[in-house]
This record gives structure tokens, sequence and C-alpha cells, in this order.
């Protein structure tokens, strides 16, 4: 496809492949080659296939419209993004540094508050959030670390550097998909792979099933680890059943649990009962244990939280850490970093305004056709204002809304989202995406080699969730002589 290679054109924007003279990037330069040189039938032939492929494995996500509960395949573009292994290995330094201070955090809110009472981070913005558990207060989990596994969204700005978005703290998803792409590049453009040192991402399942064990309160060669799910109609039960299945452990819905006389947590089996050391649980807080939460919930395990405050099992993530996956409270992190870390935030964070704030409230209502507004505590892109692309009637409403509940609001700056060569119809074009990779922390921590990298695939749109319409395509790192 030469011709529109060659007009390729991304404009103002970083573009992660092309350089602003049309010419490929150095780590990217053998893969956009090689893609430049296929005829337009041999890409439709790709995609077809990579189309079949998800359909073969059973790859979807739902989303949920007007009361119903949607199967979607999974949207994915076959050009993969590159990442120099020398330009990652400073934003994997910068995401272990973050989930180091984000856990410190957790751990003195629940239990000393120093940062409340220094004046770091004001009191309200933390015992007054929807995510602030006091039924975890006074407990310290193994290794001093709650979130367990971390999702932190990344964006590359005009200026070319890497900036987080968000932190993902309670049940980030994502991470199935991200080992899908792999699969499916591998399977449609087996020739890409011969010529490159990328790194691997398929040993995610083991790496999670170790820090898992690591979390174990029983010594033994194998814990019984099991997975949490809220079940079927999950949005994200794809990947609940896909990890299960990649670490060799068990999925199971609530009814499947009970905590017995001893305040351990057991599952059934066909055997009889047989104890649980490490729940992996992706259920919300509010849904987990009906003794401790909700006590309409159907979902959790009755007595859960008693024995995991009794140091009977391990809870990855464990309850409570949501406390810190708050947009508000990801404006104070930088602070964090150098309260609890004594050092200088590695990976810059964006500019936050705080609507519970009274001057940046007004510089926010002031200004809503320049920023985006987000919720504080909404996922999947729902609820947000892009200003430059809303309404009047959009902004007005969005202004009763902050002026009725500031606390729930931040704003930031409508940011210049990097592109990236994107195959829409018969043709490449320009299209805005972000990154989450996955940090894992236990005993030991570590950073996914690149990310699930999400794209927005409406042309100017600036929304990469899938529940909004987005895709995703393959993230290489690549090491050595590119």
């Amino acid at each position: 496809m030469p011709t529109t290679w060659n007009a390729y054109d991304c404009g103002r924007f970083y573009d992660e492949l092309i350089t602003p003279k049309g010419q490929p990037r150095v780590a990217a330069r053998r893969a956009v080659n090689l893609l430049r040189n296929l005829s337009q039938e041999e890409v439709a032939a790709r995609r077809a296939e990579a189309e079949l492929a998800i359909k073969d494995m059973g790859i979807t996500f739902t989303i949920y419209s007007e009361g119903k509960n949607i199967d979607r395949v999974w949207p994915f573009d076959i050009i993969p993004r590159v990442i120099s292994a020398r330009e990652w290995a400073q934003v994997s330094r910068g995401l272990a540094q973050r989930c180091r201070a984000l856990n410190a955090f957790i751990d003195d809110i629940y239990n000393r508050q120093k940062i409340l009472q220094s004046g770091i981070v004001p009191p309200e913005v933390i015992l007054e959030s929807g995510n602030y558990r006091p039924q975890c207060a006074g407990i310290s989990p193994r290794f001093g670390v709650w979130a367990h596994i971390c999702g932190s969204d990344l964006i590359r700005d005009a200026d070319g550097r890497f900036y987080v978005l968000e932190d993902n703290l309670r049940v980030p998803s994502g991470v199935s998909y991200m080992l899908e792409n792999r699969e499916i590049t591998k399977r449609v453009l087996p020739e890409l792979f011969e010529n490159y040192n990328i790194l691997p991402v398929d040993d995610y399942p083991s790496r999670l099933y170790s820090t898992l064990a690591s979390l174990s309160p029983r010594f033994g060669p194998r814990p019984c680890i099991v997975v949490l799910t809220p079940g079927i109609y999950n949005s994200a039960y794809f990947e609940h059943s896909f990890l299960a299945r990649g670490m060799g452990a068990e999925l199971v819905e609530g009814h499947d649990l009970f905590v017995g006389n001893d305040d351990c947590v057991y599952t059934r089996t066909v055997d009889g009962p047989e104890r649980v050391d490490v729940i992996y649980r992706r259920i919300d807080d509010a849904y987990l244990d009906p003794e401790a939460f909700r006590e309409d919930s159907v979902l959790g395990v009755p007595g859960l939280l008693r024995s995991w405050k009794a140091g009977n099992v391990a809870i990855a993530n464990a309850p409570g850490s949501g406390v810190a996956d708050d947009k508000v409270v990801y404006a104070f992190v930088p602070d964090m970093i150098r309260y609890y870390l004594r050092e200088e935030p590695a990976l810059a964070s964006v500019k936050t305004y705080l609507c519970v704030n009274d001057n940046e409230r007004d510089f926010v209502l002031e200004n809503l056709d320049t920023l985006v507004v987000k919720p504080a505590n909404e996922s999947g892109g729902y609820g947000m204002l892009v200003g430059p692309h809303a309404t009047k009637a959009q902004r007005k409403e969005f202004a009763g809304l902050i002026e009725a509940n500031p606390r729930n609001y931040i704003a930031q700056p409508t940011l210049a989202l990097s592109t990236a060569p994107t195959y829409i119809d018969h043709s490449v074009e320009p299209r805005h995406l972000d990154l989450r990779p996955f940090i894992l922390s236990g005993k030991q921590s570590w950073v996914t080699p690149g990310g699930l990298t999400r794209v927005a695939m409406v042309k100017g749109s600036l929304v990469v969730n899938s529940s909004q319409g987005g895709g995703s395509k393959d993230t290489w790192i690549v090491e050595g002589s590119v």
C-alpha cells in the first residue's frame, strides 16, 4: 500500500512510528518498510485472518447499553506500536516508583495517616472519598503491598514525553487483550518477528502466579489460588477465565467459597472443602463481603474480610486499595513520591485541576471549552466531557454537575495525544492512542514490557476505551540494533 503510506500525515501530533518528515522512526523502521510493501490485497487478507483468529479464540468484551449486555468481538489493528527498550527502561522505572509510593500511601492511610497530618494531602479528600474503607483500618498486608496489580494509563503528548494520565488500583483489566494481541500479530504477520528482538509478554500469567503465591499465609510448595469473578455477565469475564486458565488456578464465584468456623476460606470441591490461600478478586469492594460492606451483595463471600484481617487468606488487590484509585488523589501522587520515597518522580503527571478547590473550580468553569472534565471514580470513559468537542448545552450541563458536587470532578488540559498508523477501511490513517502497562507488586515487583495500546478508531476522537468504540494493537518493546 505505498500510496497510502506515502500520503500519511499526522499533522501537529507526535506519531509513534513516523517522523514529521515522513520517515519511519528508527525502532519501527523494519516493521514500517515491510508493511509498506504489502499490496492492498495482502493487507486485506491479513486483516481477515486476524478477524477470524479473534472469533476462533473467542476474544470478546461486553458493553452495557440501554440496560443490556452486548458482547462484541475485540476490535484489533494489525499495525504494531513500536517503542525502543532504551526509552522503555525509563518508563518502567517510573511506573515501579509510582507503585511503591501508592502502596506506601494506602498503608499509611489505613494505619498512621501521617501524610494527612502533614497537610500534604487534605484529610477530607481521603476520608470523604467513596473508596475509603474504614473497615480496613489497622491492617497491613504482607510486604506492605495493597495494590498488587496496577494498570497505569500513559499518554504521549506533542513533546514526545510519556505522562501518567491515571492509575487503576482496584480491579484493573485489559491484560488478557495485551497477551492476545501479541498472539494474533504472530499469526498474521510472522515475518515481522524474524528480525526483531521483541521483549516477550507471554510470561505474564506465570509472573502473576508468582506474585500471588508470594502472598500466601501458609508455607508450602503450591498454595491454593483462586480467581473470584462476578460471573459470566461481567464485561471482563473473558479475562477472568483467561488468567485463571493461564495460572492453573480455579475460577470461582462467591457461592463457591465459604468462611469456616476457624475464619479460614474454603472452596467447595467434589472431594470436599479445600482451604484457599490467595484470592485474586475481580469484584469491587462494595460487593466483596455482605458482612462488612453491602448487605444485599450476592456476589461476595460472608466473612471474607474477617478472614483477611485474621491473616488466614490473602486478597489481591486488597480491600480498601481503591482509596488511591481516585482521580482527585491522582493529583497528589508526585508529592507522595517525594514524601514516602524521598525521590523526584521519574514520570510526569498531567496537570490536574481539583474542582473541590475554589480557585481551581472557578478556572475550570471559565474554561470548559478547552478542558477535559472527568468524574473522580468513573471508568471506561463514561461520564466525562471533552470540552473542545462538546456542545454548549453539554458544557452547561457539566457546569451544573461540578457546582453541585465539586469533590466528584477534576479537569485536565486537552492533550495532543500521540498517533500511530492504523488501517481504516483501505487506507492507513493516524489515530490517537494511549498505553496501559501492568505493574505487579508482591515480594518483588515487575513491569510488563509494553502493555495494552488502546486506539481511538474514530477520526479525531481522543476516547480510546473499548466501551466507547476504541480498538487496540500489539505493543512492541524492541532491544538491540534495529
